[in-house]
C-alpha cells in the first residue's frame, strides 16, 4: 500500500566505470541489491552488451556497455534483485556472440570473459562471493519467534506466582470493550440464546485487520529493502501487493455486522445514511489533504496535489458497500426449512445487491477490454514503455491509465511500479477510477463473508465451511483467469489494475485467513489475536500516524549501512513494533480514534 517511494537512481542496472588495459585491482563500493560485472574482451573486434530483466514482459534488451578489444575490459553495477538475461553483440559481423540469463548474489563480484575458440564463447568467474541476502531475514524470523514463544509461556510461569487477578490485565483482555472507530460496532455478534443480547466482539475480525495493518506498516516502511515485500513493478504478487485487498475485504465484513447491529437497535434509515456520510467525507478529507502532503514537500500546491489516494478508495468503498447494505440488507434472517434455494440463502436473499456488484463489474470489463484509447491496442493490460516489444510505450495501464490522466490531468501518482523496470514515462494512478470498482467487488465478497457469520451463527462448522467452499471457487477462478501464470494470462493478476483476477485471487486468500482466526480465535479461544488485535482496534489512527510521521525519528532514521539488509531491515521492523506498542497503551488506556 501506499505511501510509495522511488529510489534517488535506477537500481535496475547502472554502468560505473570502464577500464582498458588491465584487470580492475579494486571494483567500487556496492550498495543493497547490488552486484560487480566485469567483462574482459580477448576478441579482435568492440562488443556491445545488452541485458534485460526476466521480470518485465516482452521487454527490449537494453544497452548496457561497450567493451573494447585486445584484452580489454569494462565493468558494472548490476541489479541482484531479478534474474537478469545479458546478450553479448558484434556489431562488425551483426550477430549475437552469447547470451545467458542469471540471478547475482548481492555483493558479489563476477567476470565474464569473452573468448574465440572455435567459435566466440562467453565464460563466467565469480572472483567474490556474494552475501546471504536471506540471513537477516532468518535472525528477524528466529528473533520474532522466540519473543512470540515468551509471550505465549509467560501467562502459565505467572499463574503459578500470582494470583489470576494478577495476569488478568495482561493476558485476557478483549471483549469487554466496545469500539467505535471507523468500523463501529464491526464486530459485534448477539448471542440469541440470552434472555438480554450481550455483544461480544468478534476477536478474528480485530486480528485480522490488525495483522493486515502490521503488514501494511512494514511494507510502507520499505519492508527491509526486499523486492518481495514491496510491489510488484507491474504483473504479479508481492507481499506489498496483498494487504490492502484485505483490508478492503474486512471494511466489506464489519460493514454488514455493524449496520445490521445498529438496524436491530433500531437506528432509522435517515441516522445511518448520516453516520454514512460523515466517515466517508473524513476518509476523504483525511486522505486528500493529510496524507497526500507532508511538510518537507514545501507549501501545498494543487500543481502537484494528488487526488485518488488509498484512504479515498477506501472511503469510497465503504460508502457504496454501507448503502448496499442499508438499502438492500435484512434486519432479520428468515430461516426457512423447505425451500431449494436453502443452502444459498445468504447469496439468494441479497439478489439486489448481488445484481448491482455483476453490473459494475460488467462495466469494469468493458471499459477495460473494449474502450478505444488513442495509439493503443484495445484491451490492453500492459505497463507500456520498453515492455511488449516497446510497441506501445505511451499506453501504460491501458484505459484504466487513459482515463484517469484525462480526469486528473497531473494530480495524480507520478511514480508508479513500472516506472522503474519498464522506462514507462506515463504517470499512473494505482489508487485510479476503474480499480475502484473493483475494490468494491472486493469489499462486497467480505460483506459475503460478515452474511455467513450471522446466517450460520452458532453452527461453526457451515461458517468454516463455507468459507471454504467460497475460497476454493474464487482461487479457481483466478487460476482459470491467469492460466497461473504471471504474464500469459486472460487477465493477469495486477494489482496496479486491480484486475478481476487479483480480486478473485485475494478474495479466496482472505476467506481462508478470516476463516483460520475465526477458527483459532473465536471457536478454540487458542489465541487472543496479541498482538495484532491492539492495532486492529485502532487502525485509523495507527494507519494516518505511520504515513504522516514515518519518515521522522523515531521510526526512521539516515542509514550508516547501505552495503546490506540488515539495517534497513531493522528500520522496518523497529518502526513497525514501534507503532504495534504505541497501540498497545492506547488499548490500555481504552483510548479508540473515532470517526
Amino acid at each position: 500500500m501506499e505511501p510509495r517511494t522511488l529510489q534517488a537512481s535506477l537500481t535496475l542496472l547502472i554502468l560505473v566505470t570502464s577500464s582498458y588495459g588491465g584487470h580492475l585491482k579494486s571494483g567500487p563500493t556496492l550498495k543493497m541489491d547490488q552486484a560487480l560485472l566485469i567483462f574482459h574482451n580477448q576478441l579482435a573486434e568492440e562488443v556491445q552488451v545488452f541485458y534485460t530483466s526476466d521480470h518485465c514482459y516482452k521487454c527490449l534488451y537494453q544497452h548496457l556497455v561497450t567493451v573494447k578489444p585486445n584484452n580489454n575490459n569494462a565493468s558494472v553495477v548490476i541489479s541482484t534483485k531479478f534474474t537478469l538475461t545479458m546478450q553479448v553483440d558484434s556489431q562488425s559481423r551483426n550477430a549475437t556472440l552469447c547470451r545467458w540469463s542469471q540471478t547475482y548474489g548481492e555483493g558479489g563480484h563476477y567476470s565474464v570473459w569473452i573468448q574465440m575458440s572455435e567459435s566466440a564463447r562467453c565464460t563466467e568467474a565469480v572472483d567474490k562471493i556474494p552475501n546471504n541476502v536471506y540471513l537477516p531475514l532468518l535472525v528477524a524470523a528466529l528473533l520474532l519467534g522466540v519473543i512470540a514463544l515468551l509471550f505465549a509461556v509467560a501467562p502459565y510461569i505467572f499463574r503459578r506466582r500470582c494470583p489470576s487477578e494478577c495476569i488478568k490485565p495482561i493476558c485476557c483482555q478483549g471483549s469487554q470493550y466496545s469500539v467505535d472507530n471507523d468500523e463501529a460496532q464491526a464486530c459485534e455478534v448477539e448471542e440469541e440464546n440470552t434472555t438480554k443480547a450481550k455483544p461480544t466482539r468478534l476477536h478474528s475480525l480485530d486480528t485480522f485487520r490488525g495483522f493486515s495493518l502490521t503488514v501494511m506498516v512494514f511494507v510502507n516502511y520499505s519492508g527491509g529493502g526486499y523486492w518481495f515485500f514491496q510491489h510488484a513493478p507491474w504483473n504479479g504478487l508481492t507481499v506489498g501487493d496483498i494487504v490492502m485487498p484485505w483490508f478492503v475485504f474486512i471494511i466489506g465484513t464489519s460493514v454488514v455486522l455493524a449496520l445490521r447491529s445498529m438496524q436491530r437497535k433500531g437506528v432509522s434509515r435517515l441516522e445511518l445514511l448520516r453516520k454514512i456520510t460523515w466517515r466517508t467525507v473524513v476518509l476523504l478529507m483525511l486522505g486528500f489533504c493529510f496524507l497526500n502532503y507532508s511538510p518537507r514537500d514545501g507549501p501545498l500546491s494543487w500543481s502537484w496535489l494528488r487526488i485518488p489516494g488509498v484512504l479515498q478508495r477506501l472511503g469510497f468503498t465503504y460508502f457504496v458497500l454501507s448503502l448496499l447494505q442499508t438499502f438492500w440488507g435484512h434486519e432479520e434472517i428468515p430461516l426457512r426449512a423447505h425451500h431449494w434455494w436453502n443452502p444459498v440463502q445468504d447469496v439468494v436473499l441479497y439478489w439486489p445487491q448481488w445484481l448491482i456488484i455483476v453490473l459494475l463489474e460488467t462495466l469494469w470489463l468493458c471499459i477495460t477490454l473494449l474502450l478505444p484509447v488513442p495509439n493503443c491496442p484495445t484491451g490492453y493490460l500492459g505497463a507500456g514503455g520498453i515492455g511488449d516489444d516497446g510497441l506501445y510505450p505511451n499506453c501504460t495501464g491501458g484505459a484504466a491509465g487513459y482515463i484517469d490522466r484525462w480526469m486528473f490531468g497531473d494530480n495524480m501518482y507520478r511514480y508508479p511500479t513500472c516506472k522503474e523496470l519498464y522506462r514507462s514515462t506515463q504517470p499512473f494512478d494505482p489508487e485510479g477510477v476503474l480499480g475502484t470498482i473493483n475494490s468494491v467487488v472486493i469489499g462486497f465478497l467480505g460483506m459475503q463473508a460478515g452474511k455467513i457469520i450471522i446466517f450460520y451463527r452458532g453452527i461453526n462448522v457451515h461458517i468454516l465451511c463455507r468459507f471454504l467452499v467460497w475460497a476454493v471457487i474464487l482461487g479457481i477462478s483466478a487460476a482459470i483467469l491467469s492460466k497461473c501464470t504471471r504474464d500469459g494470462g486472460f487477465i493477469p493478476v495486477n494489482k496496479n489494475l486491480w484486475s478481476l483476477s487479483f480480486v478473485l485471487c485475494m478474495g479466496s486468500v482472505s476467506f481462508l485467513l478470516l476463516g483460520g482466526m475465526y477458527y483459532v480465535t473465536d471457536i478454540k479461544g487458542w489465541w487472543g489475536g496479541q498482538p495484532f488485535i491492539y492495532p486492529g482496534m485502532n487502525s485509523i489512527f495507527v494507519y494516518v500516524g505511520h504515513s504522516l510521521l514515518g519518515f521522522y525519528f523515531p521510526f526512521s532514521w539516515e542509514m550508516r549501512f547501505q552495503e546490506s539488509h540488515w539495517e534497513q531491515l531493522f528500520q522496518s521492523l523497529w518502526g513497525t513494533a514501534l507503532w504495534v506498542l504505541i497501540a498497545y497503551l492506547l488499548y490500555r488506556k481504552k483510548f479508540f480514534l473515532k470517526i
